[in-house]
């Protein structure tokens, strides 16, 4: 009886969306992987029977939610595969992500009913026909459901001689546009990744991806459009990367490209401009910027801010909490980077470069640049140099050519009140800059 219900339910879906009887039948044994224990049986049984790999999908994910079956569906994904990852979920996720089979068709309808049993509001993102950048199948549920982790939307802030609950060793984002100054403390961003407001006139979102370690600014006034678009998390992951999404479209969004990937304004060329932002300490943060706002810890939100309490034993550990394909083996998966993304080139600089404050001067492409970094705070700030040599005198000041230069946050300042412009750079884990800019330059 059971069974012939979801086949009613799938027949009536299915026939609206002109899926063959064939297509109805993968889906319904697709689906029945996540159903009762004699419906997962004989949905195992009947694949490995008809011995096709469009279904692999499937069931690796049915792996991470009935680890008791995993003898057995196991069985069926070797004879499928000929791979044996025995099981580890994770393996099988990352051979998948390299090795990708043709999923059956509309499996978009399938990944809406497997999420909607999860969260009833996950159906909003999934639909028929949808456009899409990336694999349906690799999109992986986070672990909390659609705005499980809430956005900090126009938060309050304060003064900084009122934030009394900050102490200066804290890391804070740091941002400066057009005189306003703010600093958003990590501890709280660990719990909300997402942030939209709008600070200096310009309407921006602070998307900040734990499990990348990226915090990337983005201007989010597109064109001549009034209104800005909003974000949200989403709760799904694509390579370990989290996925938001716009209040308006709920299309998907790569936070690390900032393009929509999945939904209606996939293939739109939409494609958020990336504005400049530093993270460091609150003390280093404060002496340059005693006029600076903060965010307050009254945030609306019962969170246990204190540091480290969200992710501190992630950040901490040399694993990846969710299966991401790493390729490029030239740093550790989590080394800490600092990447610019300019005129078609890609480059990034390892932490580990700035071991103390230190002053490198480079290029990417055909730009000349200058960083200005430490790693003790995480902290890099990089500028257009114009092909002049810059460092460090002794007394810390930075000079070029025996001159001081006056280091903003927006630019240099040099004699004759010259001025060069700052790029937007962010840090992130290796494995995430990596894998979205594979072509990467690791200086």
């Amino acid at each position: 009886m059971l069974r012939l219900t979801f086949f009613l339910i799938l027949l009536f879906v299915s026939c609206s969306h002109c899926i063959s009887a064939k297509e109805r039948e993968i889906h319904e044994y697709a689906l029945d992987l996540f159903g009762a224990t004699h419906m997962r049986i004989a949905a195992r049984e009947w694949m490995l029977e008809r011995g096709q790999t469009d279904v692999v999908p499937p069931l690796i994910r049915s792996l991470r939610y009935f680890p008791e079956d995993s003898s057995q569906t196991l069985l069926v994904l070797k004879e499928l595969t000929g791979e044996d990852f025995g099981k580890n979920w994770f393996e099988w996720i990352v051979w998948w992500q390299d090795n990708p089979t043709e999923p059956f068709t509309n499996n978009e309808i399938y990944l809406e009913k497997v999420f909607k049993r999860i969260d009833k509001n996950f159906d909003i993102f999934f639909y028929p026909d949808i456009e899409r950048q990336i694999r349906l199948e690799e999109i992986l549920w986070g672990g909390v459901r659609k705005d499980g982790i809430p956005a900090l939307t126009n938060p309050k802030l304060i003064l900084a001689n009122e934030a009394d609950y900050i102490t200066d060793k804290e890391l804070v984002f740091g941002i400066s546009i057009n005189g306003d100054t703010r600093a958003y403390p990590y501890r709280f961003m660990d719990w909300h990744e997402m942030l939209n407001d709008e600070i200096g006139g310009v309407a921006v979102s602070l998307a900040y991806c734990t499990l990348c370690g990226s915090g990337i600014l983005y201007k989010t006034q597109i064109g001549s459009n009034k209104e800005p678009i909003i974000f949200g998390s989403s709760g799904f992951l694509y390579r370990s990367n989290k996925l938001m999404y716009d209040q308006e479209t709920h299309s998907l969004w790569n936070q690390f490209n900032g393009q929509p990937v999945v939904g209606k304004l996939t293939n739109s060329g939409i494609k958020l401009e990336v504005l400049p932002l530093v993270t460091t300490t609150w003390g280093e943060w404060l002496k340059q910027h005693p006029d600076t706002k903060v965010l307050a810890e009254d945030t609306g939100f019962h969170r246990d801010y204190t540091p480290g309490a969200a992710y501190g034993a992630y950040f901490f550990s040399e694993e990846l909490m969710f299966p991401a394909s790493v390729q490029d083996k030239t740093l550790n998966k989590k080394e800490k980077v600092f990447g610019l993304r300019i005129s078609g080139a890609n480059k990034a600089w390892p932490l580990s470069s700035f071991k103390k404050q230190t002053v490198i001067n480079d290029q990417i492409g055909i730009i000349p640049i200058v960083l200005i970094g430490n790693e003790k705070s995480e902290t890099v700030r990089a500028y257009r140099s114009d092909g002049i040599q810059f460092k460090l005198s002794e007394s810390g000041e930075l000079t070029a050519d025996n001159q001081v230069w006056t280091l903003t946050e927006n630019e240099l300042i040099g004699p004759n009140n010259k001025k060069l412009s700052r790029l937007p750079g962010h840090i992130s884990y290796w494995f995430a800059w990596t894998g979205y800019f594979p072509e990467t330059l690791a200086k």
